[in-house]
């Protein structure tokens, strides 16, 4: 008996032993692996710990790359803001899309612009000192114009309801002439533009610009290939000429509405005197003259408002003031009066001389030279004035500024002419100091005078 007592207790220690032995280890082995998985929680902590700290620093390390790339000097980073330029008399904003070609009416009183938003306006100019800018809005229906020529008789007032005035516009899709007509709206509430008709399509290469002679008698048409044609207003057409170019880069009438003039792919520009008899009918188109002197085509040309002069730029680098005023049908040519040189490479130009033929100003991509026509030195240089290279340079008939668009950044903007007004005032004393009669000196000494407290208005 007691030495089954003794087996059964040595059993039982056993047991017990066994016992405790699984269970300390047991105990053993979650505290190693708590602690274990502690540790490798601590670890994988400090790991994403780290690798935050690195990526912020990368981060930061990128940010002040951009900060100093923003702050790092640039091609235009010195230029003034055009907003802000003291040369800049105002902006016109309005057109959604890219501006395509501004014109003033020959009284002065509007500015005309297209845009491949589909709608033309007209600005009126006595609206340009003032906060807001008024306008007449006309929408292109299935279409969008691409230049415009607006008649002599425009009224300059948006508010107050007009007769019926006219002008026309050349058609991007259509590549022909609309007519639209400004009238008072039915309610009364002011003026409103509308298409009357168009031209019947005569041209197959893209319509570049469009015209409407002063006296009246005809319009013109010009495409990108070698095809000018002449229209009477009904839209009849009246001839077709061949410039033999190889291609049209521009053409025109001139503001006296005698000549048509073209320049192309080859050196030369040619003018054409559209002829009428004295009972008015349709008689010829016959070559007048040419301007021979540029090595390279030319870009483009203007002439000043009383037909004596005319203006060229040409790829050869050099633009030009020309004479015209000559007795061509004795077989008396053109003389050329000074060649400028613009600096740089562009891939389209466009040249405006001034209606009283003192300045020229010239588009180099987003900006504008203007040049003193006598002596051929940039008087100013409009840097970087628009977002996108300019489509469109016209003066204003007092000549007092000049209008710019400026293609896709969608504004046109107006610009005082201060190096004009400044050689129109040294022009003016050269000829009070020759000159020999007390009245003529009256005359010229009222003008300076005018010139000069027009200067001190506009200087800055």
């Amino acid at each position: 008996m007691a030495d089954e007592e003794e087996s059964l207790g040595i059993v039982q220690f056993t047991v017990i032993l066994l016992v405790t032995v699984v269970f300390g280890g047991f105990l053993v082995y979650l505290v190693f692996s708590i602690g274990g998985k502690k540790g490798k929680k601590d670890a994988s902590n400090d790991s994403r710990s780290e690798t935050k700290v690195e990526d912020l620093k990368a981060e930061n390390n990128t940010a002040e790359s951009s900060k100093v790339s923003k702050k790092a000097p640039t091609k235009n980073s010195k230029r003034v803001a055009a907003s802000e330029h003291p040369k800049q008399l105002c902006i016109l904003k309005g057109h959604t899309s890219d501006v395509l070609y501004i014109e003033f009416t020959n009284n002065g009183k509007l500015l005309g612009s297209t845009s491949s938003d589909r709608t033309i306006r007209l600005w009126s100019v006595k609206d340009f000192n003032e906060r807001d800018h008024k306008y007449i809005r006309g929408n292109v229906e299935w279409d969008h114009a691409t230049k415009i020529n607006l008649t002599q008789d425009a009224s300059g007032d948006v508010e107050k309801p007009v007769k019926f005035r006219a002008f026309i516009s050349a058609l991007a899709n259509g590549n022909t002439i609309r007519v639209f007509k400004v009238q008072k709206k039915h309610d009364g509430t002011g003026n409103t533009v509308t298409g009357e008709f168009d031209f019947p399509q005569q041209h197959k290469a893209d319509i570049i610009n469009v015209g409407v002679s002063a006296t009246g008698k005809f319009i013109m048409s010009c495409s990108n290939d070698t095809t000018i044609v002449i229209w009477n207003l009904k839209g009849e057409v009246l001839e077709t000429l061949n410039t033999n170019q190889v291609n049209n880069s521009f053409a025109c009438i001139s503001p006296c509405g005698r000549f048509v003039a073209s320049a192309g792919f080859t050196s030369d520009v040619k003018l054409y005197e559209v002829e009428f008899t004295k009972t008015g009918d349709f008689k010829q188109v016959s070559r007048a003259m040419d301007l021979k002197g540029h090595s390279a085509g030319v870009y483009h040309f203007s002439f000043s408002a009383d037909c004596t002069r005319m203006a060229t730029v040409s790829k050869d680098g050099t633009w030009k003031i020309w004479d015209i005023d000559v007795e061509y049908n004795k077989g008396q040519d053109p003389s050329l009066l000074m060649t400028g040189v613009y600096s740089g490479h562009h891939n389209n130009m466009f040249i405006a001389i001034s209606p009283d033929a003192y300045v020229v100003a010239i588009s180099m991509g987003r900006s504008i030279g203007v040049f003193n026509t006598t002596t051929g030195e940039l008087e100013e240089m409009l840097e970087n004035v628009h977002s996108d290279d300019i489509s469109s340079l016209t003066w204003h008939p007092s000549c007092h500024f000049f209008a710019s668009a400026g293609g896709a950044d969608k504004h046109i903007r107006v610009w005082h002419n201060t190096a004009g007004i400044k050689a129109q005032i040294h022009d003016l004393e050269g000829q009070l100091k020759k000159a020999k009669t007390e009245s003529l000196k009256t005359r010229l000494e009222h003008r300076i005078l005018e010139a000069r407290s027009t200067l001190e208005k506009i200087s800055f």
